[in-house]
């Protein structure tokens, strides 16, 4: 009995474990399917009706990785949240601009392709998709032997929103004397883990360190989706802007929202830098402006509203008011 050779498998793609992932994610990414979703999975693209949901829609979109924080996934052997972080690091960025995330793309590839695995991902990508909102209608898988050591793969993601033209969040309106809102990050999201590894590098992950929970387990920890509250909070016209705090930290981003001529001061100690915060200034012996540079240090999301708003966002957002506005040709955010 003669057996048929397969001399793409032999080069180290195997396209039946492409076929498996897809059977395997099916449920997951039917499971964000919303309201304008065409078609089903498997097409060549994903298609989207914006039909009779908006006025006069603008298209906002966003793209990002998850950096270094794969490694220490794929250290652990544990897959199953770090597609939220993909997700949350775009649609995050997308709301900001009062935008409503509607759909998601993912990629992912890897040496050598474990469908198993795969699933795990791809199982949490759709999990970031339905607590924001949007729907997963696409993606890639590729298996690229040579490209990727064994047991490592990359992501990135691709997400598309609409804001009515008349209700882009628009940073003229904020001026000195507006209050700054700082929402709670879930941990170190998805930035500063270069550093971060580096930091805690020998370091047992099971153990706390005066976490509160294994190390590991709060490293891991997915960063924060804000979309419902801050949609929520612009269909309230209190929200005047919002920066999204990733690499750079509160300095890079948070003159981000402003016009020209506005700056900030934060407030340092006005909100808490607790669970793994501690740990990794104590081991770095970081200074503050190493702090606020390179992570959120505790807020993933930085809001601009009216005096007047403040106490009762933060109360409603479970935020910290942190600063305010200021007059400043520089455009800084000093603290």
């Amino acid at each position: 009995m003669s057996t048929q050779r397969d001399a793409y498998k032999d080069a180290g793609v195997d396209i039946e474990a492409g076929d498996e992932v897809v059977d395997r994610i099916g449920r997951h990414v039917r499971s964000t399917y919303r309201a304008g979703v065409i078609g089903d999975i498997g097409g060549f693209g994903g298609l989207f009706s914006l039909m009779g949901r908006y006025r006069d829609p603008i298209l906002v979109s966003g793209t990002d990785g998850v950096g270094t924080k794969l490694l220490l996934a794929q250290q652990l052997k544990k897959h199953t949240t770090i597609g939220q972080d993909l997700v949350a690091m775009c649609v995050n960025d997308v709301v900001v601009c009062g935008a409503e995330p509607l759909f998601f793309l993912d990629y992912f590839a890897t040496g050598k392709l474990d469908p198993a695995e795969a699933e795990q991902v791809i199982a949490g990508v759709a999990a970031g998709c339905r607590i924001a909102g949007c729907a997963l209608i696409g993606g890639e898988t590729a298996e690229m032997p040579g490209m990727y050591k064994p047991g490592h793969y990359d992501l990135a993601g691709f997400c598309v929103g609409a804001v009515e033209r008349d209700r882009i969040v628009d940073p003229t309106r904020i001026g000195p004397g507006d209050v700054l809102v700082g929402l709670p990050s879930s941990g170190p999201h998805s930035n500063g883990y270069s550093l971060i590894r580096k930091l805690v590098d020998g370091l047992d992950m099971a153990e706390e360190h005066g976490c509160g929970r294994p190390l590991g387990d709060a490293l891991l920890e997915p960063t924060r989706i804000y979309v419902k509250e801050l949609l929520a909070l612009h269909a309230s016209d209190r929200m005047l802007g919002a920066a999204h705090i990733t690499g750079g930290g509160f300095t890079g981003n948070v003159p981000r929202m402003f016009p020209p001529g506005i700056g900030a001061v934060m407030h340092k100690g006005s909100w808490p830098m607790d669970g793994v915060w501690p740990l990794l200034r104590e081991r770095g012996q970081l200074t503050d402006a190493e702090m606020w540079r390179t992570f959120n240090a505790g807020l993933g999301m930085v809001l601009a509203v009216r005096r007047s708003d403040a106490d009762a966002v933060a109360a409603e957002l479970g935020g910290y008011i942190v600063g305010e506005t200021v007059a400043d040709a520089a455009g800084e955010c000093r603290l």
